[in-house]
């Protein structure tokens, strides 16, 4: 059971995604590392760093603003048992999405954040 990266979320207007994509590259010195449309959802995800950015309309956006952190893991299965043993409320069960499976999680402490099994060539970023 390891996390890979803690990615915290940046929800922007659809306009602004390029623009803060360009911004963090800058900061970070690094290029995006990941960038795709979630069609289900009408959104769009980039990824630069350790930020996750999260694009769409304000009524798109409004359901994931209260999930405050995304944690890429090696196995979602194992982090559902050991966070149902420590007090978590699942809020959102293990299910396929487009970088592999997620989850949503209420933390003991009332954090609510992701968990993701990331799937890109069978491994998860480690950076």
């Amino acid at each position: 059971m390891q996390i890979y990266k803690i990615l915290t979320r940046i929800f922007v207007g659809s306009a602004e995604l390029e623009h803060s994509i360009h911004f963090y590259e800058k900061l970070f010195g690094k290029k995006c590392e990941l960038k795709f449309n979630y069609s289900e959802k009408d959104l769009e995800l980039a990824m630069v760093g350790s930020i996750l950015l999260i694009s769409g309309s304000a009524d798109r956006l409004k359901p994931f603003i209260e999930t405050k952190v995304t944690f890429l893991v090696d196995s979602i299965d194992e982090f559902l048992e050991f966070l149902t043993a420590y007090d978590s409320t699942i809020l959102e069960y293990p299910k396929s999405v487009p970088t592999g499976k997620n989850m949503r999680v209420k933390h003991p402490d009332g954090l609510i954040a992701e968990y993701v099994e990331y799937k890109k060539e069978g491994k998860a970023s480690q950076g």
